[in-house]
């Protein structure tokens, strides 16, 4: 797995602020117009770009995270050619880069007619035990592919260009006009032979089967991402991503508050007065405690980080047990004499 603190030489604490100043300096020190030709620099440019690109999103950064901390042999697909890089570089910084060098590019940027895929968007309900080991699932998505059937050419229109010019007559002379090709519709190539079962795109629609890994910790919400399985594009685009939306099955016994599971203990009123002992299954393991006598209805006993993990696996939330004290709605006369017998000793008195 690339160590991508390393790549940008900064601590694994540093702020988007030093992670962006480190891309920078490293870009400016290996840009292909200062290293022409050198293949070294150029990987090492790359290289920076695939760092930045994952520390500076907070996702990508946390998953990341997790995966280091895990030892993970994860490696995380990076598309970006040498264009889309330098083309990104002034967005980056918001600033043109030319401003903050000391040489003068001459790299011409280079114009595409590529368009990327749409986005997937889905549901993934987890349960409470998926949350706290971690889980892998397979899911089965609907996304569009392009036809294997069906090749692309240059749009007969417009030559390729992706747009046409016209040339019209005016009492000032002639007056030449650029617009979008409405048969590629500004991609500059089309596609056959047509198919019944494609868009005018060339793209169908098939089912997938997609491996899916849920780390633990994960919270209702949260936005997993899988860079590459959303839509495919027409004309050799990039596809889109697959995001993947976390929804957690309400648990039948326990409930959860950020970190903290809480369960409800229900004792009967002998247990309650003499104390005893119970075996309380948690998510991970069965532990023994202590009603001591005189519990109180209420009463919460609290188990140290035995409740979930953050989702970068450092902490833990504590397993949190509510005790409250059964009261029969029907008892026998026999039980009716004994409550009866007690009612009044000043044992059962209430002394606030």
């Amino acid at each position: 797995m690339k160590d991508y603190y390393k790549i940008l030489g900064v601590s694994n604490n540093a702020s988007l602020n030093e992670i962006k100043q480190a891309y920078r300096k490293l870009a400016i020190k290996y840009h292909p117009d200062k290293n022409q030709n050198n293949k070294i620099a150029e990987e090492k440019f790359k290289e920076a770009a695939e760092a930045y690109s994952v520390l500076s999103d907070s996702n990508k950064k946390k998953m990341y995270d997790i995966n280091k901390q895990n030892n993970s042999n994860t490696n995380y697909e990076y598309t970006e050619d040498m264009d889309d890089i330098l083309n990104n570089l002034g967005d980056i910084f918001g600033e043109s880069f030319e401003s903050f060098t000391d040489f003068n590019f001459t790299r011409k940027k280079k114009k595409y007619n590529k368009i990327k895929g749409s986005n997937l968007r889905i549901n993934l309900a987890v349960t409470l035990e998926d949350i706290n080991k971690g889980v892998e699932k397979i899911i089965k998505v609907k996304r569009l592919k392009v036809d294997p059937n069906i090749k692309f050419k240059n749009c007969y229109n417009c030559n390729g260009t992706g747009v046409v010019t016209n040339i019209t007559k005016t009492f000032l002379g002639r007056m030449q006009t650029t617009i979008k090709c409405n048969i590629c519709n500004g991609i500059g190539k089309v596609i056959f032979p047509q198919n019944a079962n494609t868009n005018n795109q060339g793209l169908i629609k098939v089912e997938e089967l997609i491996k899916i890994k849920i780390p633990s910790g994960v919270t209702e919400g949260i936005e997993l991402k899988i860079h590459g399985k959303g839509n495919e594009a027409p004309y050799g685009g990039k596809p889109g991503d697959l995001i993947i939306i976390i929804k957690e099955i309400q648990h039948k016994i326990f409930k959860r508050k950020g970190k903290n599971i809480y369960y409800d203990l229900y004792i009967s009123i002998p247990d309650a007065i003499l104390g005893t002992y119970k075996n309380i299954k948690t998510l991970n393991e069965i532990i023994k405690i202590n009603i001591k006598s005189g519990t109180q209805n209420g009463k919460k006993i609290i188990i140290k980080k035995k409740g979930l993990p953050s989702i970068n696996g450092y902490e833990y939330g504590d397993f949190i047990i509510k005790i409250i004290v059964w009261i029969p709605k029907i008892i026998n006369n026999k039980q009716k004499k004994i409550f009866e017998k007690i009612r009044n000793d000043k044992n059962f008195m209430i002394n606030k």
